[in-house]
């Protein structure tokens, strides 16, 4: 199990992996962390369910955490 110090480089890697290589603004990934309270591994499905991001979209994320 990860330590939260671990967990937290995670998520800032993963945050920065939006911006970064899937060009998901700031607005919209602050907006669907407020809806999944700030759960950066539930954050996929929410960007997904209000329509921020697409199939394939959703699909590279899921193989990110899948191999962070």
């Amino acid at each position: 199990m990860p330590t939260p110090k671990t967990a937290q480089k995670l998520d800032t890697r993963f945050l920065r992996f939006l911006q970064e290589e899937l060009l998901i603004s700031a607005a919209a990934i602050k907006m669907a962390l407020r809806y999944c309270n700030n759960d950066v591994h539930l954050l996929p499905v929410t960007l997904w369910r209000y329509g921020l991001v697409s199939l394939e979209q959703l699909d590279l994320m899921f193989e990110w955490l899948a191999t962070a």
